[in-house]
């Protein structure tokens, strides 16, 4: 069973930085790519950083470019984002999103396995 455990949300001021972590299991993390998209209540979800497995390509919403990171680390079944300058319309729930078997994905990091979230909210 896949399964996909978020970590690291909260409350944060505006130019703030959190680190979320995403633990994977019951597929092999470097065979997939893997990321994290958000979701606002009333908007459409939002592919917000992922990572291929293969060649190391790497996307990052215009939104976030210069301000996100994303790693991860195969060994440990771990995937990070590291945002910071954080801003109010940062504010999400942030999901952790895997192609856990190659069938690909409906947009930018929107995979078909995605965990249950964690809230992150900027304050101004």
């Amino acid at each position: 069973e896949v399964q996909l455990v978020e970590s690291g949300g909260g409350v944060v001021q505006a130019g703030g930085s959190l680190r979320l972590s995403c633990i994977a299991s019951g597929f092999t993390l470097a065979d997939a790519a893997i990321g994290w998209f958000r979701r606002v209540p009333g908007k459409e979800r939002e592919g917000v950083s992922c990572t291929s497995s293969n060649d190391g390509h790497t996307y990052y919403a215009d939104s976030v470019k210069g301000r996100f990171t994303i790693s991860r680390d195969d060994a440990k079944n771990m995937v990070y984002l590291l945002m910071n300058n954080l801003k109010p319309e940062d504010t999400a729930v942030y999901y952790c999103s895997a192609d856990a078997f190659g069938t690909g994905s409906a947009g930018y990091c929107l995979y078909d396995h995605w965990g249950q979230g964690t809230q992150v909210t900027v304050s101004s």
